[in-house]
């Protein structure tokens, strides 16, 4: 038996701190403000199949490991992923992008890979006034005539880094090159940034030649370079497409004969694929695998416990745009609903990125150095920095709107 249970006394303090009690929980529940209670949604619209699938699953890899090294949630808030696999088809796009923001509802739009998808994604997203980071594609657009405030890019324009295989090119006096790529926006970018500057430098395109993407086929056209016998080659390509090819031109007898060049997606993600035909390959990009910094081997080494593969380029991407997404939260404290204060901390960002650290143009794309790589066993190994601090094409391009 209770002796304090039918106490008369008893039951009037009970009544008396009940009430104090409930005043003090709700207080609590309102001093908590409601955003931090809700998760926020992350949307990832990438490739998971295809040619480019790889790419796909190394910038999911990255950007959730940066969300992982902030404990797990960003500015005290959990974090839901909702994925949609682009397919790499530009004619679904702009269907998937407005699926994944309206029906979704995603807070914030984290995509893709291929220029093409990217157009119809950069759609919905200055439609919608969604926060939108792009962490592979570079299309030049993305960053210049269609720029909005809410439009951030984490990795590259196409042309920003061919540009400096140009001008390399140039400077060693090679004269006569003839490009080749897949037929759609990234490839005519990164060829045109690429003879920007090789024709700047006194450099002659011999032949501009291309193919649809993703065909593979690439025979027809190494018996034509074979016959033309420009002073070098200059590509595009990435991803399993990259790795064919350079199997292919090595097969043609070209490897040694011809040298071949390119932006650095051609050897990056694909050495272990490539085998032999990637040896000495010379590409520019705006990361190699051993740039030796501390900050790089941290990252590789917990990359590569996470998920038990080294990382690439791609995943320094993702990564890298998982690292902008926590600084725009931690600046509104954890309100993703305060955009214009996500916005503004974004574009002030300095990111401590594995490639170096790097700032946003005006046009939100980032300034960066852009570095010389050769292929040594099975690194992107760096050799020099092809051009410190590049902001490729002019952001001058880029009106952006209110």
């Amino acid at each position: 038996m209770n002796p304090t249970r039918n106490n008369p006394q008893f039951s009037i303090a009970r009544r008396r701190v009940l009430p104090a009690l409930v005043a003090v929980a709700v207080a609590l529940a309102f001093a908590v403000p409601a955003h931090a209670q809700q998760k926020v949604k992350v949307g990832l619209m990438l490739p998971y199949t295809g040619t480019y699938a790889q790419l796909g699953v190394a910038i999911t890899n990255g950007f959730k490991l940066a969300i992982e090294e902030n404990g797990g949630k960003v500015a005290g808030r959990e974090i839901e992923y909702v994925t949609l696999d682009d397919e790499s088809d530009p004619a679904k796009a702009a269907d998937n992008a407005n699926r994944i923001v309206n029906r979704d509802k995603v807070d914030v739009l984290v995509g893709t890979v291929h220029s093409g998808v990217q157009a119809g994604m950069v759609k919905i997203a200055r439609e919608t006034g969604v926060l939108h980071i792009i962490p592979n594609a570079g299309l030049d657009a993305a960053t210049g005539p269609l720029c909005a405030p809410n439009i951030f890019r984490t990795s590259f324009a196409n042309g920003q880094t061919s540009y400096p295989m140009g001008k390399v090119l140039a400077e060693r006096g090679v004269k006569n090159v003839v490009t080749l790529t897949w037929k759609y926006a990234a490839g005519d970018e990164s060829v045109a940034g690429f003879k920007d500057a090789f024709t700047k430098g006194g450099g002659k395109i011999v032949k501009e030649m291309t193919l649809p993407f993703p065909n593979v086929e690439f025979q027809p056209l190494l018996t034509e370079i074979a016959a033309l016998k420009p002073d070098a080659v200059y590509v595009f390509f990435a991803g399993g497409g990259a790795a064919k090819f350079l199997k292919d031109y090595q097969a043609a007898g070209l490897k040694g004969k011809i040298p071949l060049y390119g932006s650095g997606f051609l050897t990056d993600g694909i050495l272990e694929a490539a085998g032999d035909a990637a040896a000495d390959i010379e590409t520019t990009l705006h990361y190699g695998d051993a740039i030796d910094t501390a900050r790089n081997k941290a990252f590789r080494a917990a990359y590569a416990k996470a998920y038990k593969i080294d990382p690439d380029v791609y995943a320094v991407q993702g990564y890298d745009a998982g690292l902008l997404f926590v600084a725009g939260m931690n600046a509104v404290k954890g309100d993703i609903a305060n955009k214009k204060g996500m916005i503004a901390a974004m574009e002030k960002a300095q990111i401590d990125s594995p490639r170096g650290k790097w700032t946003m143009s005006s046009a939100h794309n980032p300034v960066q150095d852009m570095y010389l790589r050769k292929v040594s066993g099975k690194e992107n190994k760096v050799t020099g920095v092809a051009v410190k601090a590049l902001d490729y094409p002019p952001a001058d391009r880029c009106k952006m709107g209110g």
